[in-house]
């Protein structure tokens, strides 16, 4: 057809549509859904409940699929109605695009040929544009949050991501409209990335331009919308370390057998020697640390950060077990006594704190004395394992 969209034919032979969340974004929306038809016509826009002029825009499209919220309910419900409605349609993956003007639509090229390089039998895919949040016209709040999504995206799924908030993304509609969702707003797009994850999807980033024109219209709340993202991270990374994890290398261990298992996941035998060894030096650090309690989470943060072998670190952060907890107290204690020119105290017993200020102080010897001691025994085994790591690494090189 001589009339239709530059990318239509592929649009169709990918069974794929775009879906245009909006909400009072009048301004733009006339010119941005004139631009977005000359490459598709395979479109659902949901006006969520815009008391602007958006219906009266949305008229001069009738050709567009159309939904409605009465009422504003979040970009998150526009998108759930969306990914609904779009495989009511047949359809089995969605890009959304947002209606401000901050992406351009020929970027849809990008997503469709990441498509159409994916293999059949392979896991579901699902993109997310990665706008460069380092170059100049990129507001500091965007890309401060977005750094800190970034990480806690990578210690609750393992995998990483350059910008986890673009709202520019291909979704696979089939597993998404599978997931229980519970949120409704802004921090649904985190929620969808990280459950769609743990579901064994393909997430990954793909780049993509972007304009921050002035006059756009944002309703990104960043208090409010902040708070909602960071609590649902605490939930993600309880889930993640007592749920998810495990679950995982569970399935690993199934699948590979221990011999294998003990190879590839806990050893690591292709990992250098430095980073195997600094992996137990992080989980005896924090397993002798004075923080009961937070154990897991903190060797699981540290390894992500660190990109350290997590399931070495918690193994050593073990050395925390009940049996070995009185001795790391006192041996705690004992250093912090030594450290604060106390010397140490071998007659040490409980009716030596007499007062609140005993106990205060006796407490506070002991976190000064578990630091260091964690400290000490975390470089010691560092050099220890070190050496063994990299004289095994040595054999296995020579090894004929």
């Amino acid at each position: 057809m001589e009339n239709q969209p530059i990318f239509q034919t592929r649009f169709a032979q990918l069974n794929c549509c775009v879906i245009v969340p909006t909400y009072n974004n009048g301004s733009s929306l006339q010119e941005f859904l004139t631009n977005l038809k000359i490459y598709t016509d395979s479109i659902i826009v949901v006006n969520d409940g815009s008391t602007d002029e958006t219906e009266e825009i949305l008229k001069n499209h009738p050709e567009l699929h159309h939904q409605t919220h009465l009422i504003n309910k979040g970009k998150g419900s526009a998108l759930r109605t969306a990914f609904k409605y779009a495989q009511e349609l047949g359809f089995d993956y969605a890009i959304s695009i947002d209606s401000d003007g901050q992406h351009y639509p020929d970027d849809l090229n990008v997503f469709l040929i990441e498509l159409e390089k994916r293999k059949a039998s392979g896991p579901p895919l699902l993109l997310v544009g990665d706008r460069n949040m380092g170059q100049d016209d990129i507001p500091g709040k965007s890309s401060k949050g977005n750094r800190f999504s970034n990480f806690w995206y990578m210690v609750v799924t393992g995998e990483e991501l350059n910008d986890t908030q673009s709202g520019f993304r291909l979704y696979p509609l089939k597993i998404v409209n599978s997931l229980k969702l519970i949120t409704w707003k802004f921090e649904l797009e985190i929620e969808v990335i990280v459950k769609a994850c743990w579901k064994g999807a393909e997430v990954r980033n793909i780049p993509i331009k972007v304009l921050y024109p002035e006059g756009r219209v944002t309703h990104f709340r960043p208090f409010w919308d902040i708070v909602r993202i960071v609590v649902l991270y605490m939930w993600f990374v309880l889930v993640s370390f007592f749920y998810i994890h495990p679950r995982n290398k569970y399935r690993d261990f199934r699948k590979k057998g221990l011999r294998k298992f003990w190879k590839e996941d806990v050893l690591k035998s292709e990992e250098p020697a430095y980073k195997k060894a600094g992996a137990i030096a992080l989980g005896v650090f924090v397993g002798i640390s004075p923080f009961w309690g937070l154990h897991t989470l903190l060797v699981f943060s540290l390894a992500a950060t660190f990109r350290l072998n997590k399931v070495l670190a918690f193994l050593f952060s073990n050395i925390s077990i009940p049996p070995l907890i009185p001795f790391i107290i006192y041996a705690s204690y004992q250093m912090g006594s030594l450290i604060t020119g106390e010397g140490f105290n071998w007659n040490l017993k409980l009716d030596h704190f007499k007062s609140g200020k005993d106990v205060f102080e006796g407490v506070w010897q002991y976190v000064i004395g578990s630091l260091s001691l964690a400290i000490i025994s975390a470089i010691c085994l560092w050099i220890v394992f070190y050496f063994l790591f990299s004289v095994l690494n040595q054999k296995r090189v020579v090894k004929p």
